[in-house]
C-alpha cells in the first residue's frame, strides 16, 4: 500500500501497547504521536514543495484505517491532523513557509467551525474565541480555525475565515477534555484572547467549501482540485471504519479457544458464526463503498471532469452511511462477545467506545446529508444548510 504504511506497520505494537495510557493521559502519548511523525502520515496530502507526498486520498484512507485498527485515539489523530495540510496548500504562499520553511513535520490542529470573531483592524484582524475538539492539539504547533467576521462591536457579518494561528497565540484549556470515548484523542478547547492575524493567514471560507481553492493558491495538482466536502470527512470516516476493524480482530482472536457457559465452543455455535460473517462483510462493505467513491472522484478529477452537486451528495451519503452501517456491525458482535469484553483492560471496549464517539461527529450527521442527496436524485435543488459540507 506504501510507505507511509509500512512504517505505521512497524510501530504497530507500540501504537497498540501505548493506548491505554493515552486514555489515561487524555492525548496521545509522546511515543505514538512520534510514530505517527515518523511514519510520515501526516505528510500524505502535503504539497511535495514542502516535503510533502502528495498521495492519492485512497492511499491517505487506508493508512488512516489501519492506524485505527491499532488504536482508535491514533487513527483519529492521524484522519484529522493529515488533512490539514491538504487545506493549507490553499493558502498564500507566505502562509505555508512560515509554517513549513523551517519544519516541514509541522503540525496543525483544527476546528474549522466558526465558534470566535475576527474584527477587522489595520493591518488584518483581531481574533477572539473559544473553539472546542482540537484534536491532537497537545503535539501541534499551529491551529487552522474558522472565525467569523465581525464588525467594529464584535458582531457577526456572516463572512467566515479559515485563519492560522502559532502556538503562541492560543491557549489549550487542559482540563476540557473529559469524556466516554476518544479520550486519547486529548481534542481538548482551545482560546485566543486578541491575537493579530495578518490577511495572509487567512483564507475566505467558502473559497475552500466551493472546492476553489487550488486556483486560490495557482495549484494544479489532481489532489488539491479533489472536493473539500469529501476530503476533509475521508480521514474521520477512515479512522472510524478502523476502529470497527480493530473490535472485529479483537472479538475474533477472543472467541477463537472460548468455551460459552453452557460448555459448548464457540466455533460450534452456528448463530455466533453466523453474527461474525454478518459483522465481517458489512465492516468491509463500508470500506470498499467508501475508497471506491475515493477512486471514481480521483478519475474524474484527474480527467478535469468537475464533480457535480449531485455527485458530492452522493459521497456524503456514502460516507455516513459506511459509518453507521460498521458502527452497527460492531455493535452486533460486540453485544456477542461476552462479559470479558467489557474489562476495563480488554482494547474491545475501547473501540467500541471510540467509535460511537467519533459517530456523533457533525459529519456523520445523516439528517441533511440524506435529505440533500434524496431531494437532488428526485429532480430537487437542496438550498441554504441543506447544502453545508457538500
Amino acid at each position: 500500500m506504501g510507505q507511509v504504511f509500512d512504517r505505521i506497520m512497524q510501530h504497530a505494537d507500540e501504537i497498540r501497547a501505548d493506548a491505554a495510557e493515552g486514555e489515561t493521559l487524555m492525548r496521545l502519548t509522546d511515543a505514538s504521536a512520534k510514530s505517527l511523525r515518523d511514519s510520515g502520515v501526516i505528510r500524505m496530502l502535503q504539497p511535495k514543495e514542502y516535503g510533502g507526498f502528495e498521495s492519492h486520498p485512497r492511499e491517505f484512507a487506508e493508512t488512516v484505517m489501519a492506524t485505527a485498527a491499532l488504536d482508535g485515539a491514533t487513527g483519529w489523530v492521524a484522519g484529522i491532523v493529515g488533512v490539514h495540510p491538504w487545506a493549507l496548500a490553499a493558502f498564500d504562499d507566505k502562509a505555508q513557509n512560515e509554517i513549513w520553511g523551517a519544519d516541514n513535520d509541522m503540525w496543525m490542529a483544527s476546528p474549522y467551525a466558526p465558534m470566535g470573531v475576527a474584527v477587522p483592524t489595520d493591518g488584518g484582524y483581531v481574533l477572539n474565541g473559544r473553539w472546542s475538539f482540537s484534536s491532537g492539539t497537545d503535539h501541534c504547533g499551529w491551529v487552522m480555525i474558522g472565525a467569523a467576521v465581525g464588525d467594529k462591536d464584535g458582531n457577526r457579518t456572516g463572512q467566515i475565515l479559515h485563519v492560522v494561528l502559532p502556538r503562541s497565540d492560543y491557549e489549550i484549556d487542559a482540563d476540557s477534555w473529559n469524556v466516554v470515548g476518544l479520550r486519547g484523542t486529548g481534542s481538548k478547547d482551545l482560546i485566543v484572547k486578541d491575537a493579530f492575524i495578518p490577511p495572509y493567514r487567512t483564507i475566505d471560507a467558502e473559497i475552500v467549501l466551493s472546492g476553489q481553492g487550488w486556483k486560490h493558491a495557482g495549484r494544479d495538482e489532481t489532489l488539491y482540485k479533489f472536493p473539500f466536502s469529501y476530503i476533509f470527512p475521508l480521514g474521520i470516516t477512515s479512522a472510524l471504519i478502523g476502529m470497527t476493524e480493530g473490535a472485529l480482530a479483537c472479538y475474533v482472536a477472543a472467541q477463537k479457544e472460548r468455551v460459552q457457559v453452557s460448555g459448548i465452543p464457540i466455533k460450534e455455535d452456528p448463530y455466533v458464526l453466523f453474527a461474525i460473517s454478518e459483522a465481517a462483510a458489512e465492516i468491509s462493505a463500508s470500506r470498499v463503498s467508501l475508497l471506491e467513491m475515493v477512486d471514481r472522484f480521483w478519475d474524474k478529477t484527474e480527467k478535469g471532469v468537475e464533480i457535480s452537486f449531485a455527485e458530492r451528495a452522493e459521497g456524503r451519503r456514502t460516507q455516513v452511511s459506511a459509518a453507521w452501517r460498521a458502527t452497527r456491525a460492531m455493535d452486533e458482535i460486540f453485544a456477542r462477545a461476552g462479559g470479558a469484553a467489557a474489562h476495563l483492560n480488554t482494547p474491545m471496549q475501547r473501540f467500541w467506545r471510540d467509535a460511537h464517539v467519533g459517530l456523533t461527529h457533525a459529519i456523520h450527521v445523516p439528517g441533511l446529508i440524506y435529505h440533500s442527496a434524496a431531494l437532488t436524485q428526485l429532480g430537487g435543488d437542496p438550498q441554504g444548510a441543506y447544502r453545508a459540507m457538500i
